[in-house]
Protein backbone atom coordinates (compact mmCIF):
# COMPACT_ATOMS: atom_id res chain seq x y z
CA UNK A 1 0.00 0.00 0.00
CA UNK A 2 2.81 2.29 0.93
CA UNK A 3 4.71 1.60 -2.52
CA UNK A 4 1.31 2.40 -4.50
CA UNK A 5 0.75 5.96 -2.87
CA UNK A 6 4.61 6.68 -3.19
CA UNK A 7 4.10 6.08 -7.14
CA UNK A 8 0.51 7.80 -7.14
CA UNK A 9 2.17 10.98 -5.49
CA UNK A 10 4.77 10.46 -8.10
CA UNK A 11 2.53 10.47 -11.00
CA UNK A 12 0.39 13.27 -9.61
CA UNK A 13 3.70 15.34 -9.29
CA UNK A 14 4.75 14.47 -13.03
CA UNK A 15 1.75 15.47 -14.11
CA UNK A 16 1.12 18.53 -12.30
CA UNK A 17 4.38 19.52 -13.61
CA UNK A 18 3.85 19.33 -17.21
CA UNK A 19 0.72 21.07 -16.63
CA UNK A 20 2.23 24.31 -14.68
CA UNK A 21 5.47 24.11 -16.18
CA UNK A 22 5.73 27.48 -18.77
CA UNK A 23 7.02 28.17 -22.54
CA UNK A 24 9.97 29.81 -21.15
CA UNK A 25 10.63 27.33 -18.48
CA UNK A 26 10.65 24.35 -20.81
CA UNK A 27 12.96 25.97 -22.94
CA UNK A 28 15.46 26.52 -20.48
CA UNK A 29 15.49 23.07 -19.32
CA UNK A 30 15.57 21.80 -23.23
CA UNK A 31 18.82 24.21 -23.87
CA UNK A 32 20.30 23.51 -20.72
CA UNK A 33 20.28 19.69 -21.50
CA UNK A 34 21.91 20.57 -25.21
CA UNK A 35 24.17 23.36 -24.35
CA UNK A 36 24.70 23.36 -20.48
CA UNK A 37 27.88 25.58 -20.68
CA UNK A 38 26.44 28.48 -23.02
CA UNK A 39 28.64 27.57 -25.66
CA UNK A 40 26.30 27.63 -28.20
CA UNK A 41 26.81 31.94 -28.87
CA UNK A 42 30.01 31.30 -29.38
CA UNK A 43 30.34 28.33 -31.51
CA UNK A 44 33.20 28.56 -33.93
CA UNK A 45 33.36 25.02 -35.71
CA UNK A 46 33.12 22.64 -38.75
CA UNK A 47 30.14 20.13 -39.43
CA UNK A 48 30.11 17.15 -41.92
CA UNK A 49 26.87 16.53 -43.03
CA UNK A 50 25.66 13.58 -45.30
CA UNK A 51 21.89 13.71 -46.59
CA UNK A 52 20.35 11.01 -48.13
CA UNK A 53 17.56 11.62 -50.61
CA UNK A 54 16.03 8.34 -52.43
CA UNK A 55 16.90 8.25 -55.73
CA UNK A 56 19.34 10.40 -55.62
CA UNK A 57 23.24 9.96 -54.93
CA UNK A 58 24.36 11.42 -51.34
CA UNK A 59 25.16 15.25 -51.05
CA UNK A 60 27.77 15.99 -48.56
CA UNK A 61 28.33 18.97 -47.22
CA UNK A 62 30.97 20.80 -44.81
CA UNK A 63 30.12 23.61 -42.66
CA UNK A 64 31.86 25.88 -40.98
CA UNK A 65 30.08 28.35 -38.41
CA UNK A 66 32.11 30.88 -36.18
CA UNK A 67 29.39 33.33 -34.85
CA UNK A 68 31.50 35.52 -32.78
CA UNK A 69 33.10 36.70 -36.64
CA UNK A 70 30.08 36.46 -38.08
CA UNK A 71 31.23 34.25 -40.78
CA UNK A 72 29.27 30.71 -42.34
CA UNK A 73 30.40 28.45 -45.33
CA UNK A 74 28.70 25.24 -46.83
CA UNK A 75 31.16 23.24 -49.36
CA UNK A 76 28.61 20.86 -51.01
CA UNK A 77 29.71 17.89 -53.14
CA UNK A 78 27.00 15.94 -55.33
CA UNK A 79 28.61 13.73 -58.19
CA UNK A 80 30.94 15.62 -60.34
CA UNK A 81 29.37 19.15 -58.80
CA UNK A 82 30.45 21.38 -55.99
CA UNK A 83 29.13 24.11 -54.92
CA UNK A 84 30.29 26.45 -51.95
CA UNK A 85 28.21 28.91 -50.66
CA UNK A 86 30.25 31.79 -47.95
CA UNK A 87 28.37 34.92 -45.76
CA UNK A 88 31.00 36.81 -43.94
CA UNK A 89 29.86 39.66 -41.98
CA UNK A 90 26.89 39.92 -44.28
CA UNK A 91 28.71 40.22 -47.50
CA UNK A 92 27.61 36.36 -49.78
CA UNK A 93 29.82 34.81 -52.40
CA UNK A 94 29.77 31.66 -54.28
CA UNK A 95 31.89 29.10 -56.21
CA UNK A 96 30.67 26.23 -58.55
CA UNK A 97 33.50 23.93 -59.25
CA UNK A 98 36.13 26.28 -58.04
CA UNK A 99 34.79 29.21 -60.39
CA UNK A 100 34.19 31.84 -58.51
CA UNK A 101 32.54 33.69 -61.70
CA UNK A 102 30.78 30.93 -63.41
CA UNK A 103 28.25 32.18 -66.49
CA UNK A 104 24.96 33.30 -66.11
CA UNK A 105 23.83 30.06 -67.73
CA UNK A 106 25.70 28.29 -65.23
CA UNK A 107 23.90 30.77 -62.07
CA UNK A 108 20.49 30.58 -63.34
CA UNK A 109 20.60 26.70 -63.82
CA UNK A 110 22.71 25.83 -59.88
CA UNK A 111 20.89 29.05 -58.83
CA UNK A 112 23.68 30.64 -57.23
CA UNK A 113 23.36 33.76 -56.10
CA UNK A 114 23.37 36.08 -52.73
CA UNK A 115 20.13 34.99 -51.34
CA UNK A 116 20.78 31.47 -51.21
CA UNK A 117 23.80 32.06 -49.64
CA UNK A 118 22.13 33.87 -46.92
CA UNK A 119 19.21 31.38 -46.89
CA UNK A 120 22.09 28.21 -46.21
CA UNK A 121 22.95 30.12 -43.42
CA UNK A 122 20.43 30.78 -41.87
CA UNK A 123 18.89 27.44 -42.30
CA UNK A 124 21.90 25.36 -40.80
CA UNK A 125 22.89 27.59 -37.81
CA UNK A 126 18.84 27.60 -37.24
CA UNK A 127 18.72 24.15 -37.27
CA UNK A 128 21.87 22.94 -35.50
CA UNK A 129 21.76 25.97 -33.12
CA UNK A 130 18.26 24.55 -31.77
CA UNK A 131 16.89 25.03 -28.96
CA UNK A 132 18.92 28.01 -28.36
CA UNK A 133 18.17 30.08 -31.51
CA UNK A 134 14.45 29.61 -30.35
CA UNK A 135 16.07 33.07 -27.45
CA UNK A 136 16.10 34.84 -30.92
CA UNK A 137 14.44 37.87 -31.16
CA UNK A 138 11.31 37.86 -33.08
CA UNK A 139 10.36 34.19 -31.96
CA UNK A 140 7.36 34.01 -30.00
CA UNK A 141 7.03 31.26 -27.07
CA UNK A 142 3.75 29.80 -26.69
CA UNK A 143 3.90 29.43 -22.68
CA UNK A 144 1.32 27.24 -22.87
CA UNK A 145 2.81 23.24 -22.63
CA UNK A 146 0.58 20.82 -24.38
CA UNK A 147 1.58 16.72 -23.85
CA UNK A 148 1.17 14.78 -26.78
CA UNK A 149 2.09 11.40 -28.17
CA UNK A 150 4.13 11.56 -31.32
CA UNK A 151 4.97 7.94 -32.67
CA UNK A 152 4.09 5.95 -29.17
CA UNK A 153 6.07 8.05 -27.19
CA UNK A 154 4.66 10.74 -25.13
CA UNK A 155 6.28 14.59 -25.22
CA UNK A 156 6.19 17.96 -23.87
CA UNK A 157 5.40 20.69 -26.95
CA UNK A 158 6.08 23.75 -27.26
CA UNK A 159 4.99 26.31 -30.03
CA UNK A 160 6.55 28.50 -31.56
CA UNK A 161 5.43 31.43 -33.94
CA UNK A 162 7.68 34.53 -35.56
CA UNK A 163 6.86 37.95 -35.79
CA UNK A 164 6.49 38.80 -38.86
CA UNK A 165 9.58 40.01 -40.37
CA UNK A 166 10.97 36.99 -38.95
CA UNK A 167 8.63 34.45 -40.92
CA UNK A 168 5.52 33.08 -41.50
CA UNK A 169 5.20 28.98 -40.15
CA UNK A 170 4.18 27.65 -36.84
CA UNK A 171 6.36 24.97 -35.24
CA UNK A 172 5.80 22.22 -32.74
CA UNK A 173 9.09 21.07 -30.71
CA UNK A 174 8.55 17.91 -29.05
CA UNK A 175 10.96 17.26 -25.81
CA UNK A 176 11.15 14.49 -23.61
CA UNK A 177 9.59 14.97 -20.69
CA UNK A 178 12.06 13.39 -18.15
CA UNK A 179 15.29 14.39 -20.20
CA UNK A 180 14.27 17.65 -21.85
CA UNK A 181 16.03 15.86 -25.05
CA UNK A 182 14.57 17.63 -27.72
CA UNK A 183 13.46 14.59 -29.99
CA UNK A 184 11.16 16.19 -32.92
CA UNK A 185 10.64 19.34 -34.53
CA UNK A 186 7.43 20.31 -36.83
CA UNK A 187 6.62 22.99 -39.07
CA UNK A 188 3.80 24.02 -41.10
CA UNK A 189 2.56 26.46 -43.09
CA UNK A 190 0.07 28.75 -43.84
CA UNK A 191 -1.57 26.60 -46.63
CA UNK A 192 -3.71 23.28 -45.33
CA UNK A 193 -2.38 19.96 -44.60
CA UNK A 194 1.61 21.72 -45.10
CA UNK A 195 4.58 21.32 -43.97
CA UNK A 196 6.34 18.47 -42.71
CA UNK A 197 8.12 17.01 -39.59
CA UNK A 198 11.35 15.55 -38.56
CA UNK A 199 12.64 12.94 -36.50
CA UNK A 200 15.95 13.49 -33.82
CA UNK A 201 18.07 10.51 -33.53
CA UNK A 202 21.65 9.88 -31.27
CA UNK A 203 23.36 12.84 -30.35
CA UNK A 204 26.71 14.25 -31.49
CA UNK A 205 28.51 16.65 -29.20
CA UNK A 206 30.36 19.27 -31.09
CA UNK A 207 32.34 22.27 -29.27
CA UNK A 208 30.28 20.98 -26.15
CA UNK A 209 26.61 21.45 -28.07
CA UNK A 210 24.86 18.58 -28.39
CA UNK A 211 23.01 18.33 -31.54
CA UNK A 212 21.02 15.62 -33.36
CA UNK A 213 23.06 13.39 -35.52
CA UNK A 214 20.54 12.16 -37.38
CA UNK A 215 17.62 13.73 -38.71
CA UNK A 216 14.20 12.49 -40.87
CA UNK A 217 12.36 14.18 -42.73
CA UNK A 218 8.47 13.68 -43.87
CA UNK A 219 5.91 15.47 -45.10
CA UNK A 220 3.07 16.30 -42.53
CA UNK A 221 0.18 15.14 -44.66
CA UNK A 222 0.93 11.91 -45.87
CA UNK A 223 4.09 10.91 -43.98
CA UNK A 224 5.98 10.86 -47.41
CA UNK A 225 9.49 10.10 -46.40
CA UNK A 226 11.63 13.33 -47.84
CA UNK A 227 15.30 12.54 -46.71
CA UNK A 228 18.04 11.52 -43.89
CA UNK A 229 21.21 14.00 -43.04
CA UNK A 230 23.49 12.80 -40.46
CA UNK A 231 26.33 14.86 -38.55
CA UNK A 232 29.59 14.27 -37.72
CA UNK A 233 32.23 16.30 -36.22
CA UNK A 234 35.07 14.49 -38.71
CA UNK A 235 34.99 13.86 -42.54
Amino acid sequence: MKKLTTLLLLFISITSFSQEITGDELLDKAIQFHDPNGNWAAFNGELFVTMEIPEKSPRKSALKINLPKEYFSVKAIRDTITTEYTVDKGVASFTFNGNSKPSEAIKKKFNLNAERANMYKNYYTYLFGLPMKLKDKGTIIDQKITKKTFKGKEYLVLKATYSAEVGKDTWYFYFDPTTYAMEVYQFFKETKDSGEYILLSDLETINGVKMPKTRAWYYNKDNGYLGTDILSSQK
